[in-house]
């Protein structure tokens, strides 16, 4: 499991844009998650599924809610990353109104869950391989702080939590 001072896994995330501007055509635009994070500090979350209770009436709207907050302790994107696809992120960052606050990026294969090594298997439950519910502070590409949640938990990846560890 990817851990405090490790640097991101080199991966391929997606984005779905309605809109075509710098440099992205409309639909899905690969983002490359070393490219992405260099030099700057982003505020990652991560969670099961887009739509899917907590994540929808909680996670997200923490993070929309706190980012005048997190852009002034200096973080300079906020990534909500789930295992998706680029058209279910898009209509759900429609539906949850993240404008251009929180890039809702589509790990759609789990690669980049696989990569960090931070999976939950939801197959009993029909959902496949998704990822753990967890925030992370990256700073130029390396973890500066991890919160992991555990199963079936919602205590210590909210925005709350990353803007007090991003005030340092």
């Amino acid at each position: 499991m990817i851990k405090v001072g490790d640097t991101l896994p080199a991966a391929t995330l997606m984005e779905f844009s309605e809109v075509e501007g710098n440099g992205c055509s409309i639909g899905p635009n690969p983002v490359d998650v070393t490219k992405a994070t260099a030099g700057k500090t982003i505020a990652l979350f991560a969670l099961p599924g887009a739509y899917t209770p907590t994540c929808s009436a909680k996670h997200v709207p923490g993070y929309v809610e706190k980012f005048d907050e997190l852009k002034a302790a200096g973080v300079d994107e906020i990534w909500c990353v789930s295992v998706n696809d680029a058209f279910v992120m898009g209509a759900w960052a429609r539906d949850q109104k993240t404008g251009t606050k929180v890039r809702m990026l589509a790990d759609g294969s789990a690669d980049f869950a696989k990569a960090t090594g931070l999976t939950l298997d939801l197959t009993a439950r029909g959902m496949g391989l998704r990822s753990n519910r967890y925030s992370m502070l990256v700073k130029d590409g390396k973890v500066a702080a991890l919160n992991v949640e555990g199963p079936g938990k919602f205590e210590v990846s909210d925005a709350g939590t990353l803007l007090a560890q991003a005030k340092g």
